[in-house]
């Protein structure tokens, strides 16, 4: 029998399913034993090398969901060239219906709900996703959020509601901003850089460029700051560093998550100009760092870049708010149009499939959602990392990696991340530039406390 390593201990693992050597065409794409299958074929790690009842034996409790991910339309008006739901591994968006019902809402508002009231959540995060969810009419783009308040109000009254819409923009329009605010959604914008150039990949399904009608939104959205959640941008190492960060800048974003693409040890990330794909070199670190300097040596901060906010807060030992570094566990539940409960949608860039479990909210609850193992592994921390990562200085702030890019087919996720070179080089020079600061801090701090005794000038003979 196989056997995993969880906490330092051996613990047996699960039986691997009967049909899991099937190929890609040898049975229904959905269902229970076709999504055990495919994990087991695509990941053995951790789907049959992890076994959860022995990872909580070994003391592993499960931690509750705290962002919900509801899919509220399942298709987008923009084709995007590298958009992982629609064009990496997952196929699965052809399957869901064009938009969730009214009772697959309320259904999920109920388990939600549930959800806070067993585990006695001050908070969850609710976020409108899709697709694009703006294709929604603007009368309905709160009805999601209103079902769940209801519904905590109902069943948890405790637990408070923070509530976002994670958008392309090119919808935004004054009704629909009116409609999100009274409702408390603030909007989040994906754009790939405040130039025409920057995103050429961000087309529309007749290939015409979509910046247009995402600036227009951003401006008008910048008019309105308590609406305004920030923007995401994927790095792209054909565009100037410096250029990408001060253009974003026009549009006021409170916020800029500076994302890594979705990328894995089988389909590795692109290298940039002049590289070969797995050369040597750390581009996506100078990349970043290119920003870096730009951001940190600034004499005002104009916004706030989530990624090197994140590292100093991990390196200060204080704890992370999101999933691509750092230990903490998994904690977001994703809700497909049809009511099928995944894992985070980020996983579709892996295989097909990969962010399914075979769960949906008619039948499944989100405690459920907590046992399946590759929820499960994302709650593990040091002990679902590869070897190499346990024993790493900088452990404690990479975490390994985005779960994602640590994939590799045919044996899953218990690689180092595909960008761990690059990691690394980012958070040791932001190390150094964090402690210098503190440095520099400290004298100035010991001057002003202990400013040098002046002394008269010497009597003149």
């Amino acid at each position: 029998m196989r056997r995993a390593i969880t906490n330092g201990s051996p613990l047996p693992a699960p039986a691997q399913p009967a049909d899991a050597s099937g190929g890609p065409g040898d049975g229904p794409r959905s269902g229970p034993a076709a999504h055990a299958a495919r994990h087991a074929r695509n990941a053995p790690w951790p789907y049959t090398r992890l076994d959860v009842a022995a990872a909580r034996a070994a003391g592993h409790p499960p931690r509750p969901i705290r962002q919900f991910v509801l899919k509220t339309r399942s298709r987008c008006n923009l084709a995007c060239t590298y958009c992982y739901v629609y064009e990496m591994a997952d196929q699965g968006w052809r399957d869901q219906p064009v938009a969730m019902t009214p009772a697959t809402t309320a259904r999920a508002a109920q388990r939600i709900a549930e959800h806070a009231a067993a585990h006695d959540l001050p908070r969850v995060d609710l976020v409108l996703h899709g697709g694009e969810p703006l294709l929604t009419a603007p009368a309905a783009l709160a009805a999601p959020v209103e079902a769940v308040r209801a519904a905590l109000a109902a069943t948890a009254p405790r637990t408070r509601i923070t509530a976002t819409v994670q958008t392309n923009g090119t919808l935004i329009t004054r009704g629909r901003l009116t409609a999100l605010a009274a409702a408390g959604i603030r909007v989040g914008v994906s754009l790939d850089g405040g130039l025409p150039a920057h995103n050429s990949r961000r087309v529309d399904h007749a290939g015409r460029p979509g910046f247009g009608a995402a600036a227009r939104g951003l401006r008008l959205l910048a008019r309105h700051p308590d609406s305004y959640a920030g923007v995401l941008c994927v790095v792209d190492l054909d565009q100037d560093p410096v250029e990408t960060y001060e253009s974003l800048l026009a549009f006021a974003p409170p916020t800029v998550g500076l994302l890594l693409p979705l990328a894995n040890w089988s389909a590795p990330p692109p290298r940039g100009p002049g590289r070969r794909p797995g050369g040597p070199g750390t581009p996506y670190a100078d990349w970043l760092l290119a920003v870096f300097e730009r951001w940190w040596h600034d004499g005002e901060r104009r916004t706030r870049i989530r990624l090197f906010e994140e590292i100093i807060a991990l390196l200060l030992g204080l704890p992370a708010t999101t999933e691509t570094l750092g230990l903490a566990p998994a904690a977001t539940a994703v809700i497909e149009t049809d009511g099928s409960i995944e894992q985070a949608d980020s996983l579709k860039s892996a295989y097909e499939g990969a962010a399914a479990t075979g769960m949906a909210l008619d039948t499944h609850s989100f405690d459920q959602l907590l046992d399946h193992p590759g929820f499960a592994a994302r709650q593990l921390g040091r002990d679902a990392l590869a070897a190499g990562c346990r024993a790493c200085d900088l452990v404690e702030v990479c975490g390994g990696g985005h779960y994602p890019h640590r994939y590799r087919a045919g044996e899953g996720f218990r690689q180092p991340s595909v960008y761990c070179a690059d990691l690394q080089v980012l958070i040791r020079h932001i190390a150094t530039a964090v402690q210098h600061a503190a440095t520099t801090a400290g004298r100035r701090h010991a001057t002003a406390a202990h400013p040098p005794v002046a002394h008269p000038p010497a009597a003149a003979s």
